[in-house]
């Protein structure tokens, strides 16, 4: 979808300083890092049966996901992806994805 169809609805602004907002731009601010509580989790579901690491309850912008994410993956040497407030990491790596976090700084990290 082109830039200016999520426009449509604005007409006109008087503001010089006005600043179009998407719907789902949000400025998210990420708490300390040993306040995060991120769960990790095996899921097998709707991947014809394989099995992938699901990290999820971040809190934080989608650039601090990505890079987390791309940090998580490099360590554990597989793929996977970031978006949406969950991380994918390709494999069952749950033991090894703790334990990074939580020498990342993230203290409050468990396996569910």
């Amino acid at each position: 979808m082109n830039d200016w169809k999520k426009r449509l609805d604005i007409v006109y602004s008087t503001n010089p300083d006005y600043h179009f907002q998407e719907e789902g731009e949000e400025n998210r601010k990420t708490g300390p890092k040993e306040k995060q509580l991120l769960r990790i989790s095996l899921d097998k579901r709707n991947r014809r049966g394989k099995a992938v690491t699901l990290i999820t309850e971040f809190s934080g912008s989608d650039d601090e996901l990505q890079e987390l994410g791309k940090m998580l993956k490099m360590k554990c040497g597989v793929g996977g992806s970031a978006k949406e407030g969950e991380i994918i990491v390709q494999g069952d790596h749950r033991e090894k994805v703790l334990g990074i976090l939580q020498k990342e700084g993230y203290a409050k990290s468990r396996i569910i």
